[in-house]
């Protein structure tokens, strides 16, 4: 966490940009992001030229040209290390008119980073107020990637506090136990279809440097950690701009971060690609039936997002691949054809490992929809033999629009009995926060996959807890029901 002079360095750009007339968190996040890729390219630039000085050779790469650019200002105006030191309004100026008009050229390196800068524009409105986030960024130690990281995390956490644009943000905590569950190894291709601000790329690309430190160290995983290990895609522009710099800012150069409408005809190529997906799609997202995929119509016919994209994980993940996901209750128990059928493919045709589910409370104040988490192996020859189910019914978080931090957290107890779902687990009955149904009972139930279809609750002997005079009454009342339903069967004949 960024704490003290930092943090209230943000809070205070954050408020800038609010009296600025800035008050979308989007835009406050993809303006910082903006600046933090002119900052980068000019490290890189840095780098390179003391590169050749050390070995008395030409510069490799240059990212900021010799001689002019085609405005007449010198290519090297344009640089952070120039900028930063001039007057409020000349910075301003150079900024506006030359270095974003230079940003929109960018791309022939081949880099996410640079394709996401097509569109850049500057929208900060004053001089003074480029000043205060130019001089907050400057004070950022960017060769410290923990301070990298957690700078744009304690930024996108602004996100969560921002009314309808939380959408966007999965909780962190929530994330780090669906990737601990899924425990993300180096030799892992990992996806997340419908990224938005990258947070399960980012989240796992923590854990694989966290508990395989030789991706840093071993040349070819270092190489493939860093460019072709984590896919995202996403079809808002602001979206994967702010996703590719969080991945940046968390250590990893060049994340296959692209502009794609998931469900569409044209989003083909990638079948069987993933071993790993972790997501949140869209719920009730609205869509272009026209442009669905065929493909995904053909393993399910509807038109709800959810649906299509249980589908699209499916058809990506390849055979053993596994799939985390984040979706609403109305998949586990909708009656619908489509909902259905994609529970029978998931039980009958392919390995569904778990559902946990989730409080209702968990994506406050923004939905109070309630969630599960749905875990499964793509086989296409089916493996369900029983399926874990876990009720959560504490996050660490109240459950009220406040979310506070409270005692009460299952995550770690979910967490631990996960790794025994098929030795001790087993015996749980079905009274208990967690337990197994076999595959038989969910097929007798309709491919019902809700918990509380499964789950048995105690009953104690009403005699012992209730006085007999309630339960005398409650007799009377039954006998008065039982006398009038056979007064109406006589009446009817």
């Amino acid at each position: 966490m960024i704490t003290g002079e930092l943090k209230s360095k943000v809070d205070r750009v954050w408020d800038a940009f609010w009296s600025g007339g800035i008050s979308n968190p989007l835009e406050v996040i993809e303006q910082i992001t903006y600046l933090l890729f002119i900052r980068r390219l000019d490290d890189l630039q840095t780098a390179e030229e003391n590169k050749a000085n050390r070995l008395g050779t030409p510069v490799a790469q240059r990212f900021f040209p010799d001689g002019d650019a085609p405005t007449g200002v010198p290519y090297a105006h344009l640089r952070w290390s120039y900028f930063k030191n001039q007057a409020p309004q000349t910075a301003f100026d150079l900024v506006d008119k030359h270095v974003f008009p230079f940003l929109r050229t960018l791309g022939a390196d081949g880099s996410t980073y640079a394709g996401h800068m097509e569109g850049a524009r500057l929208t900060i409105p004053s001089p003074g107020l480029l000043a205060k986030v130019v001089d907050l960024l400057s004070d950022v130690p960017m060769n410290r990637r923990d301070t990298n990281g957690d700078l744009y995390e304690y930024m996108l956490g602004k996100l969560a506090q921002s009314g309808q644009n939380g959408q966007f943000r999965t909780p962190r905590h929530i994330i780090e136990l669906m990737v601990q569950l899924m425990a993300p190894s180096p030799q892992d291709e990992i996806c997340d279809p419908a990224c938005g601000t990258a947070g399960f790329l980012m989240a796992t690309s923590e854990y694989v440097r966290e508990h395989h430190p030789a991706v840093l160290t071993d040349g070819a995983q270092r190489t493939r950690y860093h460019s072709s290990m984590f896919h995202g895609y996403d079809f808002d522009r602001t979206m994967l701009r702010i996703g590719s710099m969080n991945m940046l800012m968390h250590g990893v150069e060049k994340p296959d971060i692209r502009y794609r409408d998931s469900l569409s005809e044209a989003a083909g190529g990638d079948e069987g690609k993933y071993s790993l997906i972790l997501a949140n799609p869209p719920f009730a997202g609205s869509l272009d039936y026209e442009a669905v995929s065929k493909d995904l119509l053909k393993v399910v016919k509807t038109k709800k997002t959810e649906l299509l994209f249980l589908a699209l994980f499916l058809r990506l993940l390849q055979p053993g691949g596994q799939a985390a996901v984040i979706v609403p209750d109305g998949v586990l128990f909708g009656s619908s054809t489509a909902h259905k059928a994609l529970r029978r493919t998931l039980v009958e045709d392919q390995k569904l490992d778990a559902v946990i589910k989730l409080p209702s409370g968990v994506f406050r104040p923004y939905a109070g929809v309630s969630t599960a988490i749905l875990i499964f192996t793509r086989t296409d020859s089916g493996g369900t033999d029983d399926v874990w189910f876990y009720d959560v019914r504490a996050d660490g978080y109240s459950l009220d629009d406040k979310r506070n931090p409270v005692e009460a957290n299952d995550l770690p107890d979910v967490l631990a009995r996960w790794s025994k779902r098929t030795t001790t687990e087993r015996d749980r009955a079905r009274t208990e926060q967690s337990f197994v149904v076999s595959k038989a009972d969910i097929a007798a139930q309709g491919f019902d996959l809700s918990l509380n279809r499964y789950k048995e609750t105690v009953h104690a002997h009403v005699e012992h807890r209730v006085p007999a005079e309630i339960i005398a009454d409650i007799k009377v009342l039954n006998d008065d029901i039982a006398k009038g339903v056979e007064a109406l069967e006589a009446m009817l004949g």
